[in-house]
C-alpha cells in the first residue's frame, strides 16, 4: 500500500464516530458468503466495528460535512467510461448490469450504463427505506411498547413496532435492547398497586397483512434471514444468536409471554391463557417504554443489513403517513416518500422493504440519486443514511473486502446479494480527494455471486486508485 493510500486510509479511520451495531444477521451476511445456496465455505463472521462518515465532519458527529475542494480535479468522464465499459463487458457479471458514477459536489453523471434499466436490487433497496424513514419522521421518534388496563383485572400489552425489546432491563446505551420487558413489569406492577392477579391480552394490531412478503421465498423464515414481522418482538425475534437465527412462529406472543413471566417476578400473577385483542381507545394507561430514537434504528438495520428491523421501519412509516402499516403499504409509503422529495423512482416495483423479494426492481439512477441527496450539506437529516454505511477492509458486510485495494478505508457501501443478484451502492474518495458516488447493480450473474463481487470490487477500487482528473 502507497503512503498515500495509507494516508487516505488513515485519514478516513480517524473519523470513525460509534454505531453501536451488532453483528449483520441477515441474508448480507452472505455477500461474504454470498448467497443462501453457497457451497463455499463460511467467512468468520465480522465483528462490529465503530462507523465513519468518510469524509464528514461537525459540532455533532456524523451530522455535519466539511467542505468539499471544489478546486479537486473532476475524474475525467472518459476515463470512468472507460472503466464502466470494462465492467459490464466482464464474462464473470452476465448480460444484465446497471451502473452509475456521480460526482458529488456537481451532480455531474461520470459515466453509467444502462442506469435507466430496472434491475432486482436485492439488500441496496435498503437504502430507499432509510431515505423514507429519515425524510418521514423525526430522528428522535421512538417507538412506545406500553401496558394500558381497559378495566379492573385486566391488562393489556400493545405494540408500537419496536421489535428489538429486552427480556430483562434495557440497556439505555444499545440500540437492540433499548426497552426492556424487565422494567415495563416493574412500571406496570407499581401503577397496579395492590392488584396481584391480572389476565394479560395482546395487541399487536399496530402492525397489519402478512407477516411474511407473499412474493418471497418460502424459506426465508425458516432459515433465519427474517423473522416473522409483527409490532412487537424480543430481540428481533430470535431464538438464539448467530447468522440467520432460527426464529420465533410467533415473536409478539413470545414477547407477551416474556413479559407475563417479568410481570411474575415483580409479585403480579397471569391468569389464563394470553389472548389477541384491539385496545380499546379509552383504556387506561399503566406504563411504557421507548426504543432507541428513529436515527440509531435507520443506522442499525444499514450497518448490520438485519432484513425484520427494516420491514418494521417500513411499516412505521406507512403508518405515520396514512398508509397500511403493511407490505403494501409499506412499500407504498417508501416510493411516496422518496419521489415527494425528488428522487425519481420510474421502474421501482417493491415487494418489501428490505430487498429479500427477487420481484423487486429499481434502478441505479434511483440509488444514485438517493445517496446523492444523503450527502447534501442541506440535507442533516440524511447524514445517518451514510453515516451507517459500512467502510470497506474494516467493517460490516465489506470486512473482507477492499482489503488490499485503493478502496481500503476510503470506501463506504451498502452490499445486496441474492442468488443470481450482486450488488454494490456506496461513496468513494478518488485519489484527487474528489468525493463521488458510485451504483452497481448485476443481475443473471454467469460466474456466481463471488465472481461478481471481484469484478464490482475492481472497478470501485480503480475509482478510489483513479487520480483521473
Amino acid at each position: 500500500m502507497t503512503k498515500h493510500r495509507v494516508a487516505r486510509a488513515i485519514g478516513a479511520t480517524l473519523l470513525t464516530v460509534s454505531l453501536g451495531a451488532g453483528a449483520y444477521l441477515t441474508l448480507d451476511a452472505f455477500d461474504v458468503v454470498p448467497g443462501y445456496f453457497t457451497v463455499a465455505s463460511v467467512v468468520p463472521e465480522p465483528q462490529p466495528f465503530p462507523t465513519a462518515p468518510a469524509i464528514v465532519l461537525g459540532g455533532t458527529p456524523g451530522f455535519g460535512l466539511t467542505s468539499l475542494d471544489p478546486a479537486a480535479p473532476i475524474p475525467n468522464p472518459a476515463a470512468v467510461g472507460s472503466l464502466v465499459t470494462k465492467l459490464i463487458t466482464d464474462p464473470r457479471l452476465g448480460p444484465a448490469t446497471s451502473v452509475l458514477v456521480i460526482d458529488v459536489l456537481t451532480g455531474e453523471v461520470l459515466g453509467g450504463a444502462n442506469a435507466t434499466t430496472p434491475l432486482t436490487p436485492a439488500s441496496t433497496a435498503k437504502l430507499l427505506t432509510a431515505f423514507a424513514a429519515l425524510t418521514s419522521m423525526s430522528l428522535e421518534s421512538t417507538l412506545p411498547t406500553r401496558v394500558v388496563s381497559p378495566g379492573p383485572g385486566q391488562i393489556v400489552l400493545v405494540g408500537g413496532g419496536d421489535i428489538m425489546l429486552a427480556a430483562g432491563a434495557g440497556d439505555p446505551t444499545a440500540t437492540n435492547g433499548r426497552a426492556g420487558l424487565a422494567d415495563l413489569a416493574q412500571l406496570t406492577a407499581a401503577a397496579l398497586a395492590d392488584e396481584t392477579t391480572v389476565q394479560l391480552l395482546l395487541d399487536d394490531t399496530y402492525f397489519t397483512g402478512p407477516v411474511a412478503a407473499p412474493l418471497s421465498h418460502p424459506d426465508n423464515i425458516p432459515a433465519g434471514y427474517i423473522a416473522p414481522v409483527q409490532a412487537l418482538a424480543v430481540n428481533i425475534g430470535k431464538v438464539e444468536e448467530g447468522v440467520a437465527p432460527p426464529r420465533w412462529p410467533d415473536p409478539a406472543l413470545h414477547a407477551a409471554e416474556t413479559f407475563a413471566a417479568a410481570l411474575a417476578a415483580e409479585g403480579v400473577s397471569v391468569t389464563g391463557q394470553i389472548e389477541r385483542t384491539t385496545a380499546p381507545g379509552e383504556a387506561t394507561e399503566l406504563a411504557r417504554v421507548e426504543s432507541a430514537p428513529l436515527v440509531d434504528i435507520v443506522e442499525y438495520f444499514m450497518h448490520t443489513s438485519d432484513n425484520t428491523v427494516t420491514e418494521a421501519v417500513c411499516r412505521v412509516v406507512a403508518a405515520r403517513t396514512g398508509h397500511e402499516a403493511s407490505f403494501d403499504g409499506g412499500t407504498a409509503a417508501v416510493l411516496a416518500a422518496a419521489e415527494s422529495h425528488g428522487i425519481d423512482i420510474s421502474g421501482a416495483r417493491l415487494s418489501d422493504c428490505s430487498g429479500l423479494a427477487d420481484e423487486s426492481t429499481l434502478t441505479a439512477t434511483t440509488l444514485g440519486q438517493v445517496l446523492t441527496a444523503g450527502l447534501d450539506p442541506a440535507r442533516p437529516e440524511l447524514r445517518a443514511l451514510v453515516n451507517s454505511l459500512p467502510i470497506a477492509a474494516l467493517e460490516g458486510t465489506v470486512a473482507e473486502r477492499y482489503t488490499e485495494s485503493e478502496g481500503a478505508g476510503t470506501v463506504r457501501a451498502k452490499t445486496g446479494s441474492l442468488p443470481g443478484v450482486t450488488s454494490l451502492a456506496g461513496t468513494v474518495l478518488d485519489l484527487d480527494g474528489r468525493q463521488l458516488v458510485f451504483v452497481v447493480i448485476a443481475n443473471d450473474t454467469a460466474g456466481g455471486s463471488i465472481g461478481a463481487r471481484a469484478a464490482i470490487d475492481e472497478f470501485v477500487a480503480a475509482l478510489a486508485g483513479c487520480g483521473c482528473g
